[in-house]
């Protein structure tokens, strides 16, 4: 297994090394990144639950590694990130057999 906490801290310095190389690409990424949380309709767990559930399903280890720490300090627990996942698996999973689906379709035209 991954370790988890070195990964990010190596991830959080290429990161800032993009941002030195393409400081408008960082900052729009900290833009659109920050505006969901300022209407406060979902509080910060909740939000966190959701990343971590995309995470999964957009497998991007850098998003895992980021939203589990900040799902935690957030006050999420085992279960409840669990049950996110298990959002994140039925969705995937739904999603595969709609475009199965769609694969059908495009055969028989």
């Amino acid at each position: 297994m991954q370790d988890w906490n070195q990964y990010r801290k190596e991830l959080t310095g290429r990161v800032m090394e993009l941002g030195s190389l393409s400081p408008d690409t960082l900052k729009g990424y900290q833009l659109l990144s920050s505006a969901g949380s300022k209407g406060g309709t979902l509080d910060g767990k909740t939000r966190e639950l959701i990343s971590l559930a995309v995470a999964v399903t957009t497998r991007c280890d850098g998003c895992i590694a980021v939203h589990a720490e900040s799902a935690l300090k957030q006050g999420a627990s085992r279960a409840e990130i669990a049950d996110a996942l298990g959002v994140a698996i039925a969705m995937n999973t739904g999603a595969a057999m709609v475009y199965s689906a769609r694969v059908l379709d495009a055969i028989d035209r």
